[in-house]
Protein backbone atom coordinates (compact mmCIF):
# COMPACT_ATOMS: atom_id res chain seq x y z
CA UNK A 1 0.00 0.00 0.00
CA UNK A 2 1.57 3.40 -0.71
CA UNK A 3 2.94 5.58 2.24
CA UNK A 4 0.11 8.18 3.39
CA UNK A 5 2.22 11.00 5.13
CA UNK A 6 -1.34 12.69 5.66
CA UNK A 7 0.40 16.01 5.10
CA UNK A 8 -2.83 17.58 3.10
CA UNK A 9 -1.75 21.10 2.73
CA UNK A 10 1.53 19.88 1.30
CA UNK A 11 1.61 20.22 -2.59
CA UNK A 12 4.88 18.53 -3.15
CA UNK A 13 3.74 15.74 -0.23
CA UNK A 14 3.87 13.02 -3.04
CA UNK A 15 7.12 13.12 -4.50
CA UNK A 16 8.50 12.79 -0.47
CA UNK A 17 5.69 10.09 0.14
CA UNK A 18 7.20 7.42 -2.99
CA UNK A 19 10.75 8.95 -1.39
CA UNK A 20 9.70 7.57 1.78
CA UNK A 21 7.83 4.25 0.86
CA UNK A 22 11.21 3.07 -1.22
CA UNK A 23 13.25 3.33 1.78
CA UNK A 24 10.51 1.68 3.95
CA UNK A 25 11.55 3.61 7.42
CA UNK A 26 10.98 1.15 10.24
CA UNK A 27 9.68 2.38 13.50
CA UNK A 28 12.93 2.43 15.23
CA UNK A 29 14.64 4.62 13.02
CA UNK A 30 16.55 7.70 13.76
CA UNK A 31 16.41 10.54 11.00
CA UNK A 32 17.41 14.52 10.78
CA UNK A 33 15.29 17.30 8.53
CA UNK A 34 17.79 19.48 8.14
CA UNK A 35 15.98 22.87 7.62
CA UNK A 36 13.22 21.84 9.52
CA UNK A 37 11.09 24.91 9.39
CA UNK A 38 7.39 24.21 11.11
CA UNK A 39 8.51 20.78 11.43
CA UNK A 40 5.41 19.18 9.71
CA UNK A 41 7.98 16.95 7.94
CA UNK A 42 9.57 16.15 11.19
CA UNK A 43 6.65 14.91 12.72
CA UNK A 44 5.25 12.42 9.91
CA UNK A 45 8.90 11.05 10.16
CA UNK A 46 8.42 10.80 13.88
CA UNK A 47 5.10 9.24 13.34
CA UNK A 48 6.80 6.24 10.54
CA UNK A 49 9.97 5.76 13.11
CA UNK A 50 7.78 4.87 16.29
CA UNK A 51 7.92 6.02 20.10
CA UNK A 52 11.35 3.73 19.86
CA UNK A 53 12.83 5.81 17.04
CA UNK A 54 13.74 9.73 17.13
CA UNK A 55 13.93 12.69 14.44
CA UNK A 56 16.13 15.08 14.92
CA UNK A 57 14.26 19.03 13.25
CA UNK A 58 17.22 20.77 13.34
CA UNK A 59 16.96 24.95 11.60
CA UNK A 60 18.69 28.13 12.08
CA UNK A 61 15.51 29.80 13.24
CA UNK A 62 14.70 28.99 16.84
CA UNK A 63 11.07 30.35 15.96
CA UNK A 64 11.16 27.34 13.72
CA UNK A 65 12.44 25.60 16.61
CA UNK A 66 9.62 26.11 18.89
CA UNK A 67 6.87 25.66 15.90
CA UNK A 68 8.32 22.13 15.50
CA UNK A 69 8.44 21.26 19.20
CA UNK A 70 4.77 22.69 19.80
CA UNK A 71 3.84 20.39 16.64
CA UNK A 72 5.73 17.47 18.04
CA UNK A 73 3.87 18.05 21.21
CA UNK A 74 0.33 18.09 19.89
CA UNK A 75 1.08 14.97 17.65
CA UNK A 76 3.20 13.14 20.54
CA UNK A 77 5.81 12.56 18.33
CA UNK A 78 9.45 11.64 19.13
CA UNK A 79 11.47 14.80 17.56
CA UNK A 80 14.11 16.60 19.02
CA UNK A 81 14.82 20.32 18.44
CA UNK A 82 18.33 21.74 17.19
CA UNK A 83 19.03 25.35 16.48
CA UNK A 84 21.77 25.19 13.82
CA UNK A 85 23.45 26.43 10.78
CA UNK A 86 22.95 23.54 8.00
CA UNK A 87 26.74 24.02 7.26
CA UNK A 88 27.79 23.51 10.76
CA UNK A 89 25.17 20.37 11.13
CA UNK A 90 26.13 17.93 14.06
CA UNK A 91 24.28 15.43 15.56
CA UNK A 92 24.66 13.47 19.21
CA UNK A 93 24.55 10.27 16.90
CA UNK A 94 24.75 9.13 13.99
CA UNK A 95 20.92 8.19 11.91
CA UNK A 96 19.61 6.19 9.40
CA UNK A 97 18.19 8.61 7.34
CA UNK A 98 19.67 12.75 6.50
CA UNK A 99 16.77 14.86 4.77
CA UNK A 100 16.30 18.19 3.91
CA UNK A 101 14.08 19.70 1.32
CA UNK A 102 13.82 23.72 0.28
CA UNK A 103 16.73 24.35 1.73
CA UNK A 104 20.06 24.29 -0.60
CA UNK A 105 18.58 26.53 -2.62
CA UNK A 106 19.15 29.21 0.40
CA UNK A 107 22.42 28.40 2.12
CA UNK A 108 25.43 29.38 0.55
CA UNK A 109 27.51 26.29 0.05
CA UNK A 110 25.04 23.28 -1.16
CA UNK A 111 28.23 21.02 -1.48
CA UNK A 112 29.08 21.93 2.60
CA UNK A 113 25.58 20.38 3.41
CA UNK A 114 25.75 17.57 1.68
CA UNK A 115 28.83 16.50 2.84
CA UNK A 116 27.75 17.64 6.32
CA UNK A 117 24.47 14.90 5.89
CA UNK A 118 26.59 12.47 4.47
CA UNK A 119 28.76 12.60 7.94
CA UNK A 120 25.15 12.41 9.68
CA UNK A 121 24.39 8.84 8.77
CA UNK A 122 25.38 5.60 9.55
CA UNK A 123 27.54 3.57 6.91
CA UNK A 124 23.93 1.99 5.51
CA UNK A 125 22.03 5.38 6.10
CA UNK A 126 19.98 7.23 3.15
CA UNK A 127 19.61 10.94 2.05
CA UNK A 128 16.97 12.20 0.43
CA UNK A 129 17.26 15.37 -0.61
CA UNK A 130 14.22 17.46 -2.83
CA UNK A 131 14.48 20.67 -3.97
CA UNK A 132 13.34 23.13 -6.89
CA UNK A 133 14.44 24.00 -10.64
CA UNK A 134 12.50 27.43 -9.73
CA UNK A 135 12.79 28.95 -13.68
CA UNK A 136 10.85 26.18 -14.86
CA UNK A 137 8.28 26.77 -13.36
CA UNK A 138 5.31 28.40 -15.19
CA UNK A 139 2.69 31.07 -15.01
CA UNK A 140 0.98 31.29 -18.17
CA UNK A 141 3.64 30.06 -19.61
CA UNK A 142 6.09 32.87 -17.87
CA UNK A 143 9.17 31.60 -15.88
CA UNK A 144 8.25 32.29 -12.04
CA UNK A 145 11.75 33.26 -10.27
CA UNK A 146 12.81 33.67 -7.08
CA UNK A 147 15.61 36.48 -6.66
CA UNK A 148 16.31 36.01 -3.03
CA UNK A 149 17.46 32.36 -3.51
CA UNK A 150 20.61 32.13 -3.68
CA UNK A 151 20.83 28.64 -6.17
CA UNK A 152 17.22 29.24 -7.49
CA UNK A 153 17.84 26.03 -10.08
CA UNK A 154 19.35 24.19 -7.21
CA UNK A 155 17.48 20.96 -8.32
CA UNK A 156 18.74 20.66 -11.46
CA UNK A 157 22.25 20.34 -10.23
CA UNK A 158 21.55 17.49 -7.26
CA UNK A 159 22.43 14.77 -9.35
CA UNK A 160 26.11 16.73 -10.04
CA UNK A 161 26.76 18.00 -6.57
CA UNK A 162 25.71 14.17 -4.53
CA UNK A 163 28.34 12.65 -7.31
CA UNK A 164 30.94 15.36 -5.85
CA UNK A 165 30.19 15.02 -2.65
CA UNK A 166 31.53 10.94 -3.20
CA UNK A 167 28.02 9.59 -2.53
CA UNK A 168 26.11 7.02 -4.45
CA UNK A 169 23.09 8.29 -6.69
CA UNK A 170 20.41 5.45 -6.32
CA UNK A 171 17.74 7.51 -7.59
CA UNK A 172 16.85 10.97 -8.98
CA UNK A 173 13.10 12.56 -10.46
CA UNK A 174 11.32 15.29 -11.01
CA UNK A 175 7.64 16.76 -10.45
CA UNK A 176 5.69 19.42 -10.91
CA UNK A 177 2.21 19.95 -9.39
CA UNK A 178 -0.11 21.69 -12.27
CA UNK A 179 -3.30 24.16 -11.55
CA UNK A 180 -5.97 26.39 -12.48
CA UNK A 181 -8.30 28.91 -10.87
CA UNK A 182 -8.94 27.88 -7.06
CA UNK A 183 -7.22 24.68 -5.78
CA UNK A 184 -3.87 24.00 -3.63
CA UNK A 185 -1.80 24.46 -6.18
CA UNK A 186 -2.90 27.86 -7.20
CA UNK A 187 -2.89 29.23 -3.27
CA UNK A 188 0.37 27.50 -2.73
CA UNK A 189 1.99 29.50 -5.29
CA UNK A 190 -0.04 32.96 -3.93
CA UNK A 191 1.07 32.31 -0.40
CA UNK A 192 5.07 31.72 -2.07
CA UNK A 193 4.97 34.67 -3.65
CA UNK A 194 1.75 37.04 -3.00
CA UNK A 195 0.84 37.18 -6.58
CA UNK A 196 -2.38 35.57 -7.71
CA UNK A 197 -2.38 34.33 -11.28
CA UNK A 198 -5.93 33.97 -11.48
CA UNK A 199 -7.54 31.75 -13.84
CA UNK A 200 -3.86 31.74 -15.61
CA UNK A 201 -2.62 28.08 -15.88
CA UNK A 202 -0.10 27.40 -13.46
CA UNK A 203 2.84 24.99 -13.48
CA UNK A 204 4.97 24.37 -10.17
CA UNK A 205 8.33 24.46 -9.83
CA UNK A 206 9.41 21.34 -10.28
CA UNK A 207 10.93 19.92 -7.46
CA UNK A 208 13.97 17.56 -7.95
CA UNK A 209 13.96 14.26 -5.54
CA UNK A 210 17.60 13.12 -5.03
CA UNK A 211 18.31 9.20 -3.06
CA UNK A 212 21.47 8.78 -2.06
CA UNK A 213 23.71 6.59 0.01
CA UNK A 214 27.58 6.41 0.84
Amino acid sequence: MPLNLQLRNDVYRRPLETALDRLGIKPGFTCVDVGAGGGDVSVALAKLAGKNGRVYAVDIDPQSRDLTAEAAATAHAQVLTLTQNAEELTLPEKVDLAFCRFLLLHVHSPITVIKKMKEAIKPDGWIVIQEPVTTAGRINLKPLSMPDAKHQDIGALLPKLILEANLKLIDVWAEAPVGIKDGPVVDYLHYLTEVDPGTEPVILPPLVTAIAQK
